[in-house]
């Protein structure tokens, strides 16, 4: 993984963190409160959100999906309606989520697999896995809980190279973060002449800290840590790097590895 937040020159620390038995890093929830003042965030959620509108029921959504791919769909009124495509189609649903709320325990209710993830909200993933194993009904779909479990990677053949890699991660979640949109993904020399100023840091600290970054036996040990602490089915995974080589060395290495 990545180094640990008390070890970077003039970082703050963060005394809510902690590490799981197996040693996975749960880092401090991230809030985005303070973007709720900024011009850019209301200027989006004005574009995004029209005047009167209002935002549909999240379970009824999941439950219409189903039924037009069953092709079951009825209205409140009795009207059919057919998806063309989809209706019949042989898809697999997922319900992705990143907390222990409504998503979670949605699709154990439904008996539907569920996708937390690691890589955008660490700090909830086990509340989320919980929720969601503590939900779960059998159906025809699962006869016991499925889950992925996402994870930012970055693979070099060492573990120094690696992080030199990922050097750039940080600052790209802080264009995110921040409301100013995402940069280009700066090279691990501009990454690195960056000075963070004092709580700067703390914008980014939950997903560059947990990100699996070194050589592939690194990496590996950190993925099985993952997979064992959430008894994830399955590890979807992303790498960015500056250079697409990398990047695209990076999963080769992982895969020769794995």
């Amino acid at each position: 993984m990545a180094p640990r937040q008390e070890d970077r020159d003039g970082a703050d620390r963060f005394p809510g963190r902690h590490y799981t038995d197996r040693g996975l890093l749960i880092p401090e929830p991230f809030t985005f409160a303070h973007l709720l003042g900024s011009p850019r965030f209301a200027t989006h959620a004005r574009l995004l959100q029209q005047t009167g509108a209002t935002t549909p029921d999240y379970a009824q959504q999941i439950e219409d999906i189903l039924a037009l791919l069953r092709g079951a769909y009825r209205s409140a009124e009795g009207v059919e309606a057919h998806a063309t495509p989809g209706e019949g189609a042989n898809v697999e649903v997922w319900i992705l989520g990143s907390s222990g709320g409504e998503r979670a325990q949605l699709a154990g209710q439904l008996g539907l697999p569920f996708g937390p993830n690691y890589h955008v909200a660490p700090a909830s993933v086990l509340d989320a896995v919980a929720a969601y194993r503590k939900a779960f009904e059998p159906s025809a779909v699962l006869d016991r809980p499925k889950l992925l479990v996402s994870a930012d990677v970055v693979v070099g053949p060492d573990d120094e190279t690696a992080r030199w890699l990922a050097a750039g991660y940080g600052l790209w979640v802080r264009s995110l973060r921040t409301g100013a949109g995402a940069i280009p993904f700066p090279a691990p020399e501009e990454a690195l002449a960056h000075r963070w100023a004092a709580g700067e840091y703390s914008l980014v600290a939950d997903r560059a800290d947990t990100q699996f970054v070194g050589s592939p036996a690194t990496v590996v040990a950190g993925l099985e840590m993952l997979a064992a602490e959430t008894a994830a089915d399955e590890l979807p995974i992303t790498t960015i790097t500056h250079d697409h080589s990398a990047r695209v060395r990076s999963y080769e290495l992982l895969a020769e590895a794995w």
